[in-house]
């Protein structure tokens, strides 16, 4: 029966048709989904009120960070990694009465999030650092 078969020609190869687009395809492979060890982002809800405590560490007191507070008007801190900026604009005016013009942040070498918060020309940044009493 199999001789018969590929006697007849059954047993042939179908040619795929000629390619004429110029434009490479990449045929669809394998997607699997991601299954990461923990969450990426810290989603915290804008009506749910976030503990300043958790958000902010610690204040950065390095010469660099003191120029900043006097020249600047701007106060540094390290924060949550996972944090975002308006969640820290929200807990330095809970904690300390102020008003927050600007949040800039970054992650450091080590794996920590600097925040360096700008205020507006009305609070001082000295006062609320003497306030916080790192000088």
């Amino acid at each position: 029966n199999m001789n018969k078969n590929y006697k007849s020609g059954n047993n042939r190869k179908t040619i795929d048709p000629m390619k004429t687009s110029l434009k490479f395809r990449r045929p669809s492979t394998l997607s699997i989904n991601k299954k990461p060890k923990f969450a990426k982002k810290l989603i915290l809800k804008i009506n749910s009120k976030p503990n300043p405590l958790k958000i902010l560490h610690k204040p950065i007191t390095t010469e660099n960070a003191m120029k900043k507070i006097q020249s600047c008007n701007t106060l540094a801190f390290i924060v949550d990694p996972l944090v975002q900026k308006n969640f820290i604009k929200i807990a330095i005016e809970k904690l300390y009465r102020v008003r927050v013009k600007k949040v800039n942040t970054l992650i450091t070498t080590n794996g920590k999030k600097k925040a360096f918060v700008k205020l507006f020309p009305n609070f001082d940044a000295l006062d609320v650092a003497n306030r916080i009493g790192f000088i």
